[in-house]
């Protein structure tokens, strides 16, 4: 029996576990956490929506439910020659590695005084209690911004949507508390055009929502960095903040940029369209550590690195059974979002032939609810999933 390893408790990885399972591969999931954090309902923990363990999944369920292998320990080294992978607590052996490691932020000098939504997920609950002292105070002024990679030219592992979504969250949530006039809500992000990867016409329509929410604008302008009470840009400018919600753009994962294996400048291993790593045919890599090909407005989402997650066991499966064909995740990459504001919603989809928003007042808020019900239960398989989803 082949020794099969996946690397990872998030999206990625734990739907590679999954499927390898159900393809009839015994498998091995590493993590460093015992849970799956659902990140993209994890705006809502802040406004009090969601708990934090409505928003977590106990990998031990997983496990007894899907039937892989699940070792809870932290990633210390990886040796594709030797075929082994080095834990903080012991040493595993491999035929065939899926690494879904996720990836490291590129950090701004002052990263200690902000929090982020997409960073560890214990800091929800640190950004809902700060938020908790404003409301108490009924004054103050909230910064949410995202960053850039310069070595990331393309800019797949920004991470705009979340810091969208928290800032129409936290509008709505002021305005049920009559505060939206008192604490003041600011957005900034360094390019000129924050958004525009969704296409042109959801970006068109970004003016709206940030009228609609009251929000101030600061973008086209580099970050300096994250002060006490302040960002202080490039220009010398500043905006004061009693809490600061920044989201750095995705870096190379600290293992991977020391294991010898082939990434581009930004630290994301070299994939083909298979998802197999570049030079190892018995290496694949999937999710946000990865290096995105396709079209340049490809984003990394966890849609997509559920997409790689098929594309990678399906192409490992059908060569260890002698099949010819083959997917390409290339094919499959789009930008689907379902980007809530607390009151509502709008659906944004990009691919190569289109892109369009669809205001969804009300119903869009219960449709993005909706969704974060169904990955979890059937996950744990107490709804069945539904194709392509």
């Amino acid at each position: 029996m082949n020794k099969i390893i996946v690397l990872g408790g998030g999206f990625a990885g734990v739907e590679t576990a999954i499927r390898l399972q159900k393809l009839g591969h015994h498998v091995t999931l590493v993590s460093n956490r015992d849970y799956l954090f659902i990140y993209p309902i994890s705006i809502w923990i802040p406004v009090k929506k969601k708990s934090f363990n409505d928003v977590k999944i106990d990998l031990e369920k997983l496990k007894k439910i899907h039937g892989f292998d699940l070792i809870i320990d932290e990633v210390k080294t990886i040796d594709s020659k030797m075929q082994t992978v080095h834990l903080r607590n012991r040493v595993l052996e491999y035929d065939y590695l899926f690494i879904a490691l996720g990836m490291h932020k590129k950090q701004l000098k002052g990263a200690q005084y902000a929090h982020s939504i997409c960073g560890h997920p214990e800091e929800s609950v640190v950004i809902r209690k700060e938020l908790d002292k404003l409301i108490a105070k009924k004054t103050g002024k909230i910064a949410i911004g995202f960053g850039v990679n310069e070595d990331d030219p393309s800019a797949t592992a920004v991470r705009g949507g979340p810091a969208f979504e928290l800032l129409f969250n936290f509008s709505y949530y002021l305005r049920k508390k009559g505060l939206q006039d008192k604490i003041e809500l600011h957005f900034f992000a360094p390019m000129k055009e924050p958004g525009r990867r969704m296409g042109q016409k959801p970006y068109d329509k970004m003016d709206l929502f940030f009228k609609r929410y009251k929000i101030i604008k600061h973008i086209g302008t580099g970050i300096r960095e994250i002060e006490d009470k302040s960002v202080a840009f490039m220009d010398g400018t500043r905006i004061e903040s009693d809490l600061t919600v920044f989201i750095p753009a995705g870096d190379g994962h600290d293992v991977i940029k020391q294991s010898g294996l082939p990434v581009n400048k930004a630290g994301f291993i070299k994939i083909n369209e298979l998802c197999r790593v570049k030079g190892l045919e018995n290496v694949y890599a999937v999710g946000d550590i990865a290096e995105l090909g396709g079209p340049k407005w490809a984003a990394k989402q966890g849609h997509i690195a559920e997409v790689m997650a098929d594309v990678a066991t399906f192409n490992f499966h059908n060569k260890i059974k002698g099949k010819p064909k083959r997917k390409s995740y290339w094919e499959q990459l789009h930008i689907v979002c379902l980007m809530d504001s607390g009151d509502g919603g709008a659906f944004i989809v990009r691919n190569r032939k289109r892109d369009f928003i669809i205001p969804l007042p009300v119903v869009g808020h219960w449709m993005k609810k909706g969704w974060g019900f169904y990955y979890k239960n059937s996950k744990l398989k107490k709804i069945p999933r539904l194709p392509g989803m």
